[in-house]
């Protein structure tokens, strides 16, 4: 038996709380929500970044740099992508449904990715202080590739079984580790324009 004040059941009840508390502020401001709940896990993907596969330790902790992830985060992608979503369950629609999600994937690594991807770039340089171009020619076609190897699976899933309210949640979800990824993609080519 789990001798911890309430066990395994209390940490149920705390999960079950905080999601129908997050259900409450999407119903009521979902652009908002969504652009808060995005630039935390932005955040905690650059953190995971430093701290697990930078291994630079708190004290050596680039606050800055997380914050421009979180900044990234709520004011660009979270409102970009919770609109985009909304768009393509508005504009994209055929009989079959498997030709709605395929074509929705496809719109998405074909028009999103690449344009986030780019933006994503050029806002840390700007944010930076160092070069957009210098930066794009570097790391651009790199996060592209790799994106190709992970999103349009995540997509798939996302599009046929997630409800649209919940598809943002769910790719910020699984971008904790890709926003890790770009951080740290992000953090290797300022070092090497430095």
């Amino acid at each position: 038996m789990d001798s911890r004040k309430g066990g395994p059941l209390r940490g149920f009840v705390k999960f079950t709380t905080y999601f129908y508390l997050y259900q409450a502020r999407l119903a009521a401001r979902p652009l908002l929500t969504q652009a808060v709940t995005t630039s935390i896990l932005f955040g905690v993907g650059d953190v995971i970044a430093q701290q697990a596969v930078d291994k630079k330790g708190i004290q050596n902790h680039d606050f800055v740099r997380t914050g421009r992830m979180v900044l990234y985060g709520g004011a660009v992608f979270g409102p970009a992508a919770a609109t985009w979503f909304r768009i393509l369950q508005r504009h994209v629609n055929f009989k079959s449904p498997g030709a709605t999600i395929l074509a929705r994937v496809a719109c998405d690594q074909g028009i999103f990715a690449p344009t986030f991807i780019g933006i994503f770039l050029s806002s840390m340089a700007v944010l930076e202080g160092s070069s957009p171009k210098e930066k794009l020619q570097r790391s651009y076609y790199e996060a592209l590739s790799t994106n190709y190897m992970i999103w349009p699976f995540v997509q798939l899933v996302n599009f046929k079984f997630v409800p649209l309210q919940h598809r943002l949640l769910f790719v910020n979800t699984i971008s904790i580790g890709w926003n890790c990824y770009l951080s740290y993609l992000n953090s290797g080519a300022q070092k090497k324009l430095d």
